[in-house]
C-alpha cells in the first residue's frame, strides 16, 4: 500500500511539473501541447475574403481561387468605409459600409480581465500606478478589425457555381440613415445598408439590435434588377486570427476556435492546427451539408454564431464551411493566417423585379448556459465542460441553485463542496481510516525496514504480514479517491468555463471570482493546508521520501497563486472539511501526531 501510494503521489508531482513546464513554454511565447500554437495577427488593413481571401490579393490570383475553390470571392480595392456606431443597453458596435460588415462589438456590462502584476495592489494602496488601473477598467471587446486583432461576422452574396459578381462583403454600401443609439423606452432599432446593382442583384442588409439582447437580427433581401432570373447563393461566416484572446491565462489551456453543430453529427470544435494542416482538396472532419444546426467562433467565456433555423421547426438546406488563408503584411511582408468558419445557403431562383429576404441572427455575447439553451439546439455546448460533460452538468445546475438561495457566487462555491464532502463521507471515512492505520504501523514499518534492509523481497512479506494482523487494506486509501475524482474534475471544468464568475466577488479582497488573488491569501492558506494533510498522512520509512512528501505541495501549490480565486477557493475549502475529517478520525484512532 505505501508503495502504492509513493507510486500515485510521484505520478501526481511529475505531472505537476510538466504542466508547470509547459505553461512556462505558452508564457514566453512557445507552442503548448495542449493547445494550437498561437497564429500570428493579420495585417493592418486585411480583410479576408470569404474563406480568407485577402483584400490586398491581386485581381487575377483572385480569379483563380474563386475559380479553384467555390464560395472564395475576389477582393475588391481597398476602400475608406463609412462607420456606423450602434449604442445599446448591453453593446456598443461598429459596423462598416463595406459590405456592411459587423466589425467592431464591445459589450458595455462585461469589463476585461486583464491580469495584474503582483505588485499593483500594493501600489494601488499607496496611490500609485493609477495609470494602469484606469487601463484596466475598460471593457470587453469581442469583435474587432484593428491592427493588433481581427474577429468579424459578414455576410454577402456568390453565384451559384462559386467565384464573385454578386455583391459580398467587399462591396461599398450605402449607409441609411437613422437613430443610433438605443433610447430610453425604445426596444429595438435598425441599421440598413443598401448595395449598388452588381451582376443584376441588389443586397440590402438590415441589422436590428434589441434591448437587453446579445442576439442580433440580420436580414438579407436581394432585388433582382435585371431581366433574367438569377439563382445566387447567401454566406454568412465569422472570420479571426488564430492568436489567444486577450487576458488569457498562460498556465490553463482553453479552447479558442470555430465550432459546428448539426443533429446528426452533434458538436464539432475545429482547431486551427487541424484547418491548418488540412490540403486543399481534403475533406473536411466536420459537417459540410446539413438542413440544421449552427456555426460559431469560441473563445473562453465568450462566443458569437450564426444562427439560421427557423423557431417554427422550418428546415433550411446550407452548406458548412471552414478555410484559411495566408496574407502578407504590406509594410513587414510577414506572412499570417486567418480563419473563417460559415455556410452558404441557396437562395432559390429571383425572378426579374422580385426580390427574397432571408432572416438569420447573430449571438455575440457570453456563455450564459440557460440562455444558450433556449436560441438554439445545442448552443449551450459553446461552454466546454472537459470530457466529464455527463457530471459537469448536474454540478452546475446545483451550483446555480445554491446561487439562487446564497446570492453569492463564493458562498455557492463553498455549499458545493459541502454538499460534495456530505454525499462522499462514508467513503472518504474508509480512505482516512485506512490512512490513519497506515500512520499508526509507520513506526513498526520503518523498524521492519531498517531490520530487513538487505532482504527487500522479505520486507515486502513482512508488510503483508503487518497489513493482514492490522486488518489494514491496501487499496483503502487510494479506491476512495479515485471513485471521487471525475466529480472534483468535473467541479473544476464547472468552475473555469463559468462566465458568471467574472467580476462575480466573494468577500472582502476577493471582488472577482475568475481573477487570480491579489493578495495571494487563499493561495498560501490552500499551501499551509495542503502541508497540514501531508503531516496528517503516514510518513514514509525512506527519508528521502519522506522529504519529497512534504515538498510536492509546496510545488503542487505554486500553480494556484495565478489560478482564479474561484477555484482556489473550491481546492481550500476541500482542503479544510477533508483535514477535518481526517483530524478526527486520527484522534479517535489515537494516532495524532505520530
Amino acid at each position: 500500500m505505501t508503495d502504492m501510494r509513493r507510486t500515485l503521489l510521484w505520478v501526481v508531482f511529475s505531472m505537476s511539473l510538466f504542466l508547470i513546464w509547459d505553461a512556462w513554454n505558452k508564457h514566453n511565447g512557445q507552442p503548448s501541447l495542449f493547445s494550437p500554437a498561437p497564429a500570428k495577427t493579420s495585417p493592418v488593413g486585411a480583410t479576408p475574403g470569404l474563406a480568407g481571401l485577402p483584400k490586398s490579393a491581386g485581381a487575377a490570383t483572385a480569379t483563380a481561387a474563386a475559380a479553384a475553390t467555390p464560395g472564395r470571392v475576389p477582393a475588391a480595392e481597398p476602400v475608406v468605409a463609412e462607420q456606423a456606431t450602434i449604442t445599446t443597453d448591453l453593446v456598443k458596435a461598429t459596423l462598416s459600409s463595406e459590405g456592411g460588415t459587423l466589425s467592431r462589438l464591445e459589450l458595455l456590462k462585461t469589463p476585461e480581465h486583464l491580469e495584474k502584476q503582483w505588485y499593483e495592489p500594493l501600489t494601488a494602496l499607496f496611490g500609485s500606478g493609477s495609470s494602469r488601473a484606469t487601463n484596466l477598467e475598460r471593457n470587453v471587446v469581442l469583435l474587432d478589425e484593428s491592427a493588433q486583432r481581427l474577429y468579424v461576422a459578414q455576410t454577402g452574396l456568390i453565384p451559384t457555381a462559386g467565384g464573385s459578381g454578386l455583391p459580398n462583403h467587399h462591396t461599398v454600401m450605402a449607409l441609411m440613415p437613422g437613430e443610433r443609439t438605443l433610447l430610453p423606452g425604445q426596444n429595438s432599432l435598425q441599421v440598413k445598408f443598401e448595395s449598388p446593382v452588381i451582376g443584376g442583384l441588389k443586397l440590402v442588409k438590415t441589422y436590428t439590435f434589441k434591448r437587453d439582447n446579445y442576439v442580433i437580427d440580420v436580414r438579407n433581401e436581394v432585388v433582382n434588377e435585371s431581366a433574367a432570373p438569377i439563382t445566387p447563393r447567401l454566406y454568412l461566416q465569422l472570420v479571426r486570427d488564430g492568436i489567444a484572446p486577450p487576458g488569457e491565462s498562460s498556465v490553463y489551456s482553453t479552447f479558442t476556435g470555430p465550432a459546428i453543430y448539426d443533429e446528426a453529427a452533434k458538436f464539432h470544435k475545429i482547431e486551427f492546427k487541424t484547418i491548418e494542416k488540412r490540403l486543399p482538396d481534403e475533406k473536411p472532419d466536420h459537417p459540410v451539408t446539413s438542413d440544421n444546426g449552427w456555426v460559431a467562433m469560441i473563445q473562453h467565456y465568450f462566443a458569437s454564431a450564426w444562427l439560421v433555423d427557423k423557431p417554427d421547426g422550418t428546415k433550411q438546406a446550407r452548406e458548412y464551411f471552414t478555410d484559411k488563408r495566408e496574407v502578407t503584411n504590406p509594410a513587414t511582408h510577414a506572412a499570417a493566417h486567418v480563419y473563417s468558419v460559415g455556410m452558404f445557403v441557396p437562395l432559390g431562383e429571383i425572378a426579374p423585379g422580385t426580390s427574397k429576404t432571408f432572416d438569420a441572427r447573430l449571438f455575440v455575447g457570453p456563455q450564459e448556459e440557460a440562455k444558450l439553451a433556449t436560441l438554439a439546439p445545442g448552443l449551450e455546448l459553446v461552454k466546454d465542460y472537459g470530457i466529464f460533460k455527463m457530471l459537469a452538468e448536474p454540478l452546475f445546475w446545483l451550483l446555480t441553485q445554491l446561487h439562487k438561495i446564497l446570492g453569492n457566487w463564493g458562498w455557492s462555491i463553498v455549499g458545493l463542496v459541502v454538499l460534495l464532502k456530505i454525499a462522499f463521507y462514508w467513503l472518504n471515512a474508509k480512505a482516512y481510516g485506512s490512512m490513519a492505520k497506515m500512520k499508526a504501523v509507520s513506526p513498526k514499518i520503518a523498524e521492519m525496514r531498517e531490520r530487513l534492509k538487505d532482504k527487500p523481497q522479505q520486507i515486502q512479506q513482512e508488510m503483508m504480514r503487518i497489513y493482514r494482523e492490522e486488518k489494514i487494506n491496501p487499496l483503502g486509501g487510494c479506491l476512495p479517491i479515485f471513485v471521487q475524482m471525475p466529480f472534483f474534475i468535473s467541479l473544476y471544468w464547472v468552475l473555469l468555463s463559468t462566465v458568471e464568475m467574472r467580476g462575480a466577488p466573494w468577500i472582502g479582497w476577493i471582488t472577482d471570482l475568475s481573477a487570480k488573488d491579489p493578495y495571494f491569501i487563499l493561495p498560501i492558506l490552500m499551501t499551509l493546508t495542503s502541508l497540514l494533510q501531508t503531516w496528517l498522512n503516514p510518513t514514509p520509512p525512506d527519508p528521502v521520501q519522506a522529504k519529497m512528501m512534504w515538498f510536492m505541495p509546496l510545488i503542487f501549490s505554486v500553480m494556484f497563486f495565478v489560478f482564479p480565486s474561484g477555484l482556489v477557493l473550491y481546492w481550500l475549502t476541500n482542503n479544510i472539511l477533508s483535514i477535518a475529517q481526517q483530524y478526527v478520525i486520527n484522534k479517535r484512532l489515537g494516532v495524532l501526531g505520530k
